[in-house]
């Protein structure tokens, strides 16, 4: 069961390519789908719907009723679906599991990103009401107000201890946060993402590479000001789009070093990757995973990854990668000039991030994980009954 976002992203893109895992070896999945692209722009209808979707709740007994499934896998339920599946499930008898995906169960903004600094302050409260005040969602009180009572209602129910059969993080350190702010550590496993269709090693080259949204949190102002200190040769190619696009233009109109290029297709960023000498991965916020740095490791690019949130555990210091302290230029254009200065650790680095690859983000590795999950889920069976 999925809820699309209205504009693709990675949760998208991670869903089908499981999704599609799944059926070629020889699975039956029946997908539930709903689109944000129909959502009308009335804020609490949708908002209510948030905290609980009878339609949705009904569409899942109806499907589950005639086909009979062995489980309910559930990415994203927001705003549409609503964690009314999950009841919907129990009722029953059917396990369901959750994908974390980002922090939308804890964080109104999902993000755990406020103001240019990680921020934790909804966790503090019952009712998360500093992120209404602020506005984390969508800049909007209204917006971020129906984000919140869904999460108060959830916290209230103890959906996530009563409904879930098992949660799935997509790293070490998102299941830390949710452990810390009451989700049942023992019902929460860890699964990374994968990377589908590898082409395998690249070439490796002599630019520096970022790819992602242009976007105070993914770190684009740190780098540009880092590249301007950068003392050996160096070309920085930057891949994306977002509110910080104009910057950009403009550092790439002063700097000839720097190339703005755009959106780009999958296999152009690919390619981009594996011809790199190293892929910048400067976030400020908490990132859940990083599926840009297992795409580096499938091809052998080391990655300069900022020291915080998920990433810093995806990149070890020295052997995949190098870290630097996030928001720090000078940090940062230190460890872009270190890799110029010794090109011999970087190639035994390239090797190693391809290591790295192959031990944990193949298709067969996912595959097997997911299959663990899953019998595990069908064992233990439901939580509970939603008349409990």
């Amino acid at each position: 069961m999925h809820n699309k976002y209205r504009w693709r992203g990675g949760e998208d893109a991670s869903r089908e390519s499981e999704d599609k895992l799944i059926a070629d070896r020889g699975h039956l999945i029946r997908e539930v789908v709903l689109d944000n692209r129909t959502i009308e722009p009335t804020v609490w209808p949708v908002g209510l719907r948030a905290s609980w979707s009878w339609p949705c709740y009904r569409r899942i007994i109806h499907e589950a009723r005639q086909w009979k499934p062995d489980l309910i896998d559930v990415h994203n339920f927001f705003p549409l679906a609503s964690p009314a599946v999950h009841y919907a499930a129990s009722r029953l008898g059917i396990p369901s599991l959750q994908t974390l995906h980002n922090y939308r169960l804890l964080c109104p903004a999902a993000t755990f990103y406020r103001d240019g600094r990680p921020c934790e302050d909804c966790t503090r409260h019952a009712i998360p009401w500093p992120g209404v005040v602020n506005k984390c969602y969508h800049q909007s009180a209204a917006h971020s107000g129906a984000v919140a009572l869904m999460i108060s209602v959830h916290r209230l129910l103890r959906t996530w201890q009563r409904a879930v059969t098992l949660f799935i993080a997509v790293s070490d350190f998102e299941k830390r946060k949710f452990v810390e702010n009451g989700f049942p550590g023992p019902r929460v496993v860890v699964k990374p993402n994968f990377v589908p269709d590898c082409p395998g090693p690249g070439p490796g080259g002599d630019d520096f590479l970022f790819v992602g949204r242009l976007s105070p949190e993914k770190g684009i102002a740190t780098l540009l000001k880092a590249a301007a200190l950068v003392k050996g040769s160096f070309r920085l190619n930057i891949v994306g789009e977002g509110p910080l696009q104009a910057d950009v233009n403009a550092a790439a109109a002063q700097d000839s070093r720097i190339r703005y290029l755009g959106r780009r297709s999958q296999s152009e960023v690919l390619e981009l990757v594996g011809a790199s000498r190293c892929l910048i991965f400067p976030s400020e916020w908490y990132e859940t995973f990083g599926r840009v740095a297992a795409e580096a490791f499938a091809q052998g690019t080391p990655v300069i990854a900022a020291n915080i949130g998920a990433v810093a555990e995806i990149v070890d210091d020295g052997r995949t990668g190098v870290h630097f302290a996030p928001g720090d230029p000078a940090d940062l254009a230190r460890a872009i000039d270190w890799t110029l200065a010794h090109p011999e650790a970087v190639a035994r680095m390239r090797g190693e991030a391809r290591r790295e690859y192959e031990a944990k983000y193949t298709a067969d590795r996912n595959y097997d994980l997911l299959m663990q999950i899953y019998e595990r889920a069908i064992t233990e069976g439901t939580v509970s009954r939603c008349n409990q």
